[in-house]
């Protein structure tokens, strides 16, 4: 029951990496998010950045789904949540879909994958 809590777990958190970055950032349909880039780099690159981190979220979205070094990758995941809505926090509250209340929706995905990773894992492997 663990080990199928925790794959769906998986695929929703890889669809939310997927979302955001493929429709968000590399589609560009949520311009919002190119805004915010330009309000914390400048304008000059944040198109190409942008584009950049969708595409780098895609692939967190493949790790995950891959399964490879799972403690590795939920630990990655919180440090990247947490540096990508500090800096929108701090610099660009007014463009966040929730502004700063944003960050407890932020917080709370980071529980979600540490608590799939280090709970439902972790209990899997104990029944086995």
């Amino acid at each position: 029951m663990n080990h199928r809590r925790s794959k769906l777990l998986d695929y929703l958190i890889a669809g939310v990496w997927i979302a955001n970055g493929l429709f968000c950032k590399v589609l560009n349909l949520v311009p919002r998010h190119q805004e915010i880039v330009a309000r914390i780099i400048g304008n000059a690159h944040a198109g190409i950045l942008t584009r950049v981190i969708g595409f780098s979220e895609i692939a967190m979205a493949v790790w995950i789904l891959s399964g490879f070094k799972t403690k590795l990758n939920a630990m990655t995941q919180a440090v990247v949540i947490a540096t990508m809505n500090s800096l929108e926090f701090i610099m660009a509250p007014d463009l966040l879909l929730w502004g700063r209340f944003n960050a407890l929706f932020a917080f709370l995905f980071i529980l979600v994958i540490l608590y799939n990773e280090f709970y439902f894992r972790n209990r899997q492997i104990q029944h086995m």
